[in-house]
């Protein structure tokens, strides 16, 4: 399996800020086809952080979508993690899923490092 550079062109957009306004700005340019997805999950996580009477559905909301930015600014990379997760979700290969596996690991990683938000892929 090929270790392709991660970041050979420039991103489309700076990482923007962790709040849901500057997410959802940024999903607009980027992944306008996502739109509905983050406005159905934004409403999910204000509904139960009422619910909850806690703040933590939105911090996990902000966090996935701020992963989800950091890797769509790069096209290449958001390509080489659909080609990654098909070629594991489809294959018999042990070898070829543990190296693309680990690949997937190391642009999440990347992400999570890019977006601040911790913990990153375990």
């Amino acid at each position: 399996m090929s270790t392709q550079p991660e970041h050979t062109q420039a991103p489309l957009i700076e990482q923007p800020a962790g709040t849901p306004e500057a997410l959802r700005a940024a999903v607009a340019l980027i992944a306008p086809g996502s739109l509905a997805a983050f406005d159905t999950e934004r409403a999910e996580a204000v509904q139960q952080a009422r619910t909850d009477v806690s703040a933590a559905p939105l911090r996990r909301f902000i966090g996935q979508w701020a992963v989800n930015v950091a890797i769509e600014r790069f096209p290449a990379r958001a390509a080489r993690l659909r080609e990654l997760e098909t070629l594991v979700a489809n294959s018999d290969d042990l070898v070829q899923v543990r190296e693309a596996t680990a690949e997937i690991g190391r642009i999440l990683d990347s992400a999570f490092a890019e977006a601040g938000v911790g913990g990153g892929a375990a």
